[in-house]
């Protein structure tokens, strides 16, 4: 049943990579300098709130962190401020995901 959840999260991904979604990393400023997904957004989660106005409501975003729980928050603000985004969990599983592509 757990990957039937897991296969629709990779296609809406993969959808979201096809419309040009921004890829958002949520982690610190020094974990982003350190390993990054070039053309990768960096807003920490910590400052997420006062850095909205960076963020293009009518782009989809995935959303990004080192392990996916920095991710699930980042992707919960968004969705209730009106953005479309979904959360990847992982550097590693985006990374997947954009080698596919």
């Amino acid at each position: 049943m757990f990957g039937l959840f897991k296969n629709k999260k990779k296609q809406r991904i993969q959808e979201y990579l096809n419309q040009d979604a921004l890829l958002l990393d949520v982690r610190t400023s020094s974990e982003f300098n350190g390993n990054n997904i070039p053309g990768s957004l960096n807003i920490p989660l910590s400052s997420l709130e006062s850095q909205l106005d960076k963020l293009d409501k009518e782009k989809p975003i995935i959303a990004y962190c080192k392990m996916g729980g920095r991710s699930t928050m980042a992707t919960a603000k968004l969705k209730s401020k009106g953005f479309k985004v979904i959360d990847a969990g992982g550097i590693g599983s985006v990374k997947k995901y954009i080698k596919k592509n």
